[in-house]
């Protein structure tokens, strides 16, 4: 066992077989299949360093914390980082070859290792990497290569942001096969947080919904620095403190180099009954919002067409009844509180030419129902869709 700076240390005592809480934290690969791009690998060492702090600190009141770091298109480890006499070690678990990411059966074989190594009542997923919601992987990148749009890790001379994976579509996991790799593993998760671009979505915590308690994530783009995790850890751990998580995360980017951020916590088991009532609205409204309206709801991503509005601000523009406008909200509420709704006045996007965007209107969430964007066109196939149509 080696110390986190890399020295000799002694081991701490032996864990108790089965743990109150073990959080893991997942680091695919995020650059291409050929490794000649690395994608986000310096920000992802970064987000260790700073987790390393945080345990250095004996932060974790008491709970494991497990890392899977892919470094090359074919090479990943997972350790432990652990406290011991004022210091952090880490310890290597075990090496993965070809490691086959972007499967229900790798996610479930990865999450049985976690289950092995660090047996606990609890658990918790922290997923690092590009993001794009709920939008499948090969499709979109099909369309990318015959429409030639590009996506916002592909623009040269932004400043970098952060699929749900790397920037080729080899290494890219649609999130309902997060879904069923988590479920074969036999996991519920406490929560499952996204520091990744686009993964606060009403379709992607539908998604998610039987695998996990809370959703935590960014509605639009997240700069590369990611999570401020040595701020954060001690929220995460123990007794989660989502509003504190949240509060910390916009008290970080507001004093930030690049001072754009926006975070969402999704109370998944009240998404049935959001569903419902959203239900009841498209009832209601089957033509959905015209061209005007749409216009008119606040973005979330700087495409065009638009891929991801504010969900709340986009039934505002859609429902008129005032008793119906009034049963969402409160249900909206429950399911996304305003107190973990946090963001800075605008939010950064990497896609040329408009640059930063007003945040006028906040729920935390987005949706891509009103989106007219080739790459939304699978909405109608999403489990959000279907139960809200």
């Amino acid at each position: 066992m080696i110390s986190c700076t890399g020295e000799e240390g002694t081991d701490p005592e032996p864990e108790p077989s089965v743990t109150e809480q073990t959080v893991f934290m997942y680091f695919p690969w995020s650059g291409n299949a050929t490794g000649s791009s690395t994608g986000l690998l310096p920000n992802f060492r970064i987000n260790i360093k700073d987790m390393e702090s945080a345990v250095a600190q004996n932060r974790l009141a008491g709970g494991r914390l497990l890392v899977f770091f892919q470094t090359t298109p074919t090479e990943a480890t997972l350790f432990e980082l652990k406290y011991s006499k004022g210091a952090c070690v880490s310890d290597t678990l075990k090496w993965y070859t070809n490691p086959a990411i972007t499967t229900a059966a790798w996610i479930t074989s990865i999450l049985n290792d976690v289950k092995g190594y660090a047996p606990a009542s609890r658990y918790a997923m922290i997923i690092n990497c590009h993001g794009m919601g709920w939008i499948p992987a090969a499709p979109s990148g099909q369309l990318r290569s015959t429409t030639g749009e590009k996506e916002y890790w592909e623009y040269d001379g932004a400043i970098r942001t952060r699929w749900f994976g790397g920037e080729s579509i080899e290494y890219q996991t649609d999130v309902t096969t997060l879904a069923e790799g988590i479920t074969n593993a036999g996991i519920t998760m406490e929560y499952i947080l996204f520091d990744d671009c686009y993964m606060s979505s009403i379709e992607v915590a539908y998604d998610l919904k039987e695998v996990t308690g809370h959703l935590i994530a960014s509605p639009c783009e997240i700069m590369a620095y990611g999570m401020p995790y040595s701020r954060i850890a001690p929220y995460l751990f123990g007794t989660v403190d989502y509003e504190s998580i949240s509060n910390t995360f916009l008290d970080f980017y507001r004093s930030y180099l690049y001072p754009y951020g926006a975070i969402g916590v999704t109370v998944c088991p009240e998404l049935d009954a959001l569903a419902a009532v959203m239900k009841e609205i498209n009832k209601k409204y089957p033509s959905g919002v015209d061209n005007t309206q749409r216009d008119a709801i606040q973005r979330m991503d700087g495409y065009a067409p638009i891929r991801f509005f504010d969900y709340g601000d986009y039934v505002a523009k859609l429902c008129t009844d005032e008793a119906l406008t009034a049963k969402f909200n409160a249900q909206l509420e429950r399911t996304i509180p305003s107190k973990y709704q946090k963001h800075t006045d605008s939010y950064y996007t990497a896609i040329p030419p408009i640059g930063p965007i007003r945040i006028n209107a906040y729920s935390g969430v987005t949706t891509s129902d009103p989106s007219i964007s080739p790459h939304t066109s699978a909405k109608t196939e999403t489990g959000w869709y279907k139960a809200t149509h």
